[in-house]
């Protein structure tokens, strides 16, 4: 498997778990706020994922 799918793969996992904290952070201002942070940061890692590359 390549290097990039295995990433993919893990930043995938981390969306998941990011998407578990908020509905068990239901509730809660600061634990959904941190959830919520986390969850945008997963975002903001595949971006790169899904970019075309202009040198392609």
């Amino acid at each position: 498997m390549k290097n990039e799918t295995i990433n993919l793969i893990g930043w995938i996992l981390f969306v998941i778990s990011s998407i578990g904290f908020i509905i068990s952070s239901v509730g809660s201002f600061w634990a959904m706020f941190g959830s919520l942070f986390f969850f945008i940061a997963c975002i903001v890692f595949l971006i790169p994922f899904f970019k075309k590359d202009e040198n392609e």
